[in-house]
């Protein structure tokens, strides 16, 4: 007699889990099915508790891919229904299939049922915030959500007949082919009393790899695949420059000049504020295309007052005039050398990985040195190969921050999340700090 249902089991080195699953599922109040083992070349003894288990049907694929092992072991079942449950998926009660099946009876026109996936009472805190936001108490029947989840699922095999699990790629085979069943017409159910024991949650374990591959094939597979991307020109960005004191100047070549030119070229910054307590500065980069509607007072350009607090004052003068920046550049005079497209791809990189802030940062390949009582000594000891030696960033903050204006507002330039932009053009790292340096560069400056 044909099984009503097969239970297909993919593995891969799950000896610590595959009793304990298969026990609880001899233990269901619906008896009717079969079990399939599809095991991909466990190194441990997966496949001989599963002989001992009375499992009789295990096929053996050498290169594995999830769509490809479910085809296979669907390929090789009996029954009309058949149950998707991942070996290290355990079920919390003897009515899991019967709930499971139900569904069918419930619902005309269904493809697939979902079953809720419940933590391991040592699963990591993000594996069981993803389970308890993801797997709720309420049933759903999905008519445009596509989302399926197949460590814990049952389909119609009439339906696999019409569209099979995608075989070339490395994840979310049931994401996808969620999407193809509801797009021709067919309903999802979640079921959460259909419930299963989960040690990890949705997103992996954390493996950012795998986590980085579910999305680039979400984005190639998806047709319903959204994100929201902030659009830098749609932004009031305003680069903020501090200077103090007369001008630096190299002939009737002004250094100031260079920094105010670079902003101009960005595409995305929309005022150019100079921050100086000089009337003369105020008045040379109003001609030169900045804006400059205060002075800062002398008490704040003095050499024991911090950048935090010039910012946050220029911010502050700046909020008064009804002027709100949604993004912060900073920028100060003394690099005059940035590379054409630097500020803009630092923008960029802020806006696409949502971070607080972003610095310009040089990369230190040599050794570091510290100063202390009884001499210098190095911060990394001993010889460590460059090839595994951890990267050490030197932050540029003078040659391009970009960040958000809650933070200088409140005395802060940067946020909690940075980004570091690395720069490889070491002519940009230049820095001119008064007249003299200003000579002796001046002719390069001029050709660059």
């Amino acid at each position: 007699m044909r099984p009503k249902i097969s239970i297909i089991i993919r593995t891969k080195n799950e000896e610590r889990w595959i009793l304990k699953c298969l026990e609880q599922i001899k233990r269901q109040t619906l008896k009717d099915f079969e079990v399939i083992l599809v095991d991909n070349n466990s190194t441990d003894k997966t496949v001989e508790k599963a002989h001992l288990a009375g499992v009789k049907k295990i096929f053996l694929i050498k290169k594995f891919l999830p769509g490809k092992a479910l085809n296979l072991g669907i390929k090789n079942s009996q029954g009309e229904y058949i149950v998707c449950l991942s070996a290290h998926c355990i079920p919390t009660n003897k009515n899991w299939l019967k709930n499971l099946i139900k569904n069918f009876e419930l619902e005309k026109n269904v493809a697939g049922v979902y079953g809720r996936q419940e933590p391991m009472e040592f699963s990591r805190d993000a594996d069981k915030r993803d389970l308890f936001l993801v797997f709720g108490l309420d049933r759903k029947v999905q008519i445009r959500d596509s989302f399926f989840h197949n460590a814990n699922s049952i389909i119609k095999k009439s339906v696999w007949n019409k569209i099979k699990f995608d075989e070339k790629i490395s994840n979310i085979e049931d994401r996808l082919w969620g999407e193809k069943v509801i797009q021709s017409g067919y309903k999802l159910i979640y079921e959460p009393s259909a419930s299963v024991f989960h040690h990890h949650g949705i997103h992996q374990d954390g493996n950012k790899l795998r986590l980085r591959n579910v999305v680039n094939i979400i984005q190639s597979y998806s047709k319903n695949f959204t994100q929201g991307n902030l659009d830098p020109k749609k932004l009031n960005i305003i680069a903020i420059i501090p200077t103090k004191g007369s001008l630096k100047r190299n002939g009737k070549d002004v250094l100031i000049k260079h920094t105010i030119k670079e902003a101009e070229n960005s595409k995305f910054i929309k005022k150019i504020i100079v921050s100086t307590d000089n009337k003369e500065t105020k008045k040379f980069v109003i001609k030169n295309g900045a804006e400059c509607p205060f002075l800062r007072p002398k008490k704040l350009s003095f050499d024991d007052v911090n950048l935090r607090t010039v910012q946050k004052f220029s911010l502050a003068e700046l909020e008064k005039k009804k002027i709100y920046p949604d993004l912060i550049v900073h920028l100060e005079e003394t690099y005059p050398f940035r590379d054409k497209d630097l500020i803009d791809d630092a923008i960029k990189v802020l806006l696409k990985n949502g971070y607080d802030t972003v610095i310009a940062a040089k990369e230190e390949k040599g050794w570091l040195w510290k100063e202390s009582t009884s001499g210098y000594f190095r911060i990394e000891e001993g010889d460590i190969p460059g090839k595994i030696k951890k990267k050490t960033f030197l932050g540029l903050h003078g040659l391009c921050c970009v960040t958000y204006p809650e933070f200088v507002r409140y005395g802060q330039l940067i946020g909690k999340n940075i980004g570091l932009f690395p720069v490889k053009n070491h002519l940009s790292i230049i820095e001119i700090r008064n007249n003299e340096t200003y000579k002796k560069f001046g002719k390069i400056l001029k050709k660059y």
